[in-house]
């Protein structure tokens, strides 16, 4: 039992934190994105098959999205006017399959020019589909889109999805069974295969493998837990437009996987959480938050490619050596100027935006909790704009605080074996 839960830690943990945040968290709306979190988990670890495992960058990815949330749709519905019986906790199985069949079919075209042809034609068939769903509206329901019951089947074991919180432990099963298949995946002869065929197409073709097949396979099962997440979609909202087929659907799963981390497994699921969250979060506050979200994936791209995740694992190499504490108080510096820098940039935008707005732009506006006119005084984006040129002056200095402190570790880091 010891041996168990030492070699399954992580997967334990992870149960753990599902089954007790809804406790934690028991507000609607705190429900609601956690469930959204969960489906997103799934769709940004089936897009990272793709790109992180076997070196496909897609523009194109929420076609097995959204076409599996459609044939949900569509199956649920038949399900409610008793055309066939089949519970609605085991629907997203059939969605998970109509993602693996596109995956299949359109796999056998778009993996064979692999690199850039293959992102532009993996763009160029989201924008045609994305257009059909238009065109063809007895099935993708127009711009309404076509809405179900996710209660339609009736209650399985008295659980009838009647409730958010029934909803919320549907997802986070799936997402839970999702996370360990896809982990399986990656430690399987396909999954090394892929991971050789992305570094290195040439050796892996000189081996006796063909990589066009291991990308095809790939792309096969990343369309299965993508139109997986699909129908976990349909049941968590009942309704599905067009829109979910679309390049901004597309593009979300981008941000995530690249904020999170490409180059690890667990970096989608954390960029999947944040880009989730702050989707959610920053709508409701601001006007800007495109623009935040596009500076954030700007930033991450330029000072860490590896992503939040590629930063984590720098640092395990100094947790494991026991001199994380000698970082902390470069970091410390770091956090304190660019707090100050961040606090001025946000203001000067939310105030520009106020201004701009045809609405509210010659009334005073709550700045942070404090109240002022941006339109008729200057003394306020004085105070603003020295804020941001101070801060960001100190929090370019600071980073070189960091940069040294990370020298100063480098020979004890080597002595221990661990650089």
């Amino acid at each position: 039992m010891m041996n168990f839960a030492k070699n399954n830690f992580i997967w334990i943990i992870l149960v753990a934190v599902f089954l007790v945040l809804p406790h934690v968290f028991s507000q609607s709306f705190a429900l609601s994105l956690m469930t959204q979190m969960a489906i997103a988990m799934i769709f940004a670890l089936s897009y990272n098959m793709l790109l992180g495992q076997v070196g496909l960058l897609s523009f194109g990815h929420a076609v097995y999205y959204g076409l599996g949330a459609f044939f949900t749709a569509h199956l649920i519905n038949w399900i409610a006017s008793g055309v066939i019986w089949m519970p609605i906790s085991l629907v997203p199985i059939f969605g998970g399959l109509c993602g693996m069949f596109f995956g299949f079919i359109i796999g056998v075209i778009t993996t064979r020019r692999p690199g850039t042809p293959f992102a532009m034609i993996s763009l160029g068939i989201a924008e045609m589909v994305a257009a059909s769903a238009l065109m063809f509206t007895a099935f993708f329901g127009g711009e309404a889109g076509i809405d179900t019951n996710r209660t339609a089947g009736g209650p399985l074991m008295g659980v009838s999805l009647s409730s958010q919180i029934q909803v919320y432990y549907l997802v986070v099963s799936w997402c839970i069974f999702s996370i360990i298949g896809m982990y399986a995946i990656t430690r399987t002869p396909l999954g090394r295969m892929a991971n050789a065929v992305r570094d290195n197409p040439e050796r892996a073709k000189f081996l006796g493998y063909n990589p066009t097949r291991v990308r095809w396979m790939s792309m096969t099962l990343a369309g299965f837990f993508a139109g997986l997440a699909g129908s976990l979609y349909i049941i968590n909202y009942e309704i599905v437009t067009f829109e979910t087929l679309g390049i901004l659907e597309s593009g979300r799963v981008v941000l995530m996987a690249f904020i999170g981390g490409i180059g690890h497994f667990w970096g989608p699921i954390i960029g999947a959480i944040l880009v989730t969250f702050l989707q959610s979060a920053l709508s409701n506050y601001t006007e800007a938050w495109l623009l935040y979200f596009g500076l954030l994936f700007l930033v991450i791209i330029m000072f860490s490619p590896g992503g939040i995740a590629g930063l984590i694992a720098k640092h395990e190499p100094v947790m494991r050596a026991n001199l994380l504490g000698r970082l902390v108080p470069s970091y410390a510096v770091v956090a304190a100027t660019g707090a100050a820098m961040l606090l001025g940039f946000v203001s000067i935008i939310e105030m520009i935006y106020h201004v701009e707005s045809a609405i509210s732009g010659r009334e005073p506006m709550n700045l942070f909790g404090v109240i002022i006119d941006p339109s008729s005084s200057v003394n306020s984006w004085l105070v603003v704009l020295f804020l941001f040129v101070v801060g960001t002056t100190f929090f370019i200095k600071s980073t070189r605080i960091v940069g040294k402190a990370w020298e100063d570790l480098g020979p004890d880091l080597q002595s221990k074996g661990l650089l």
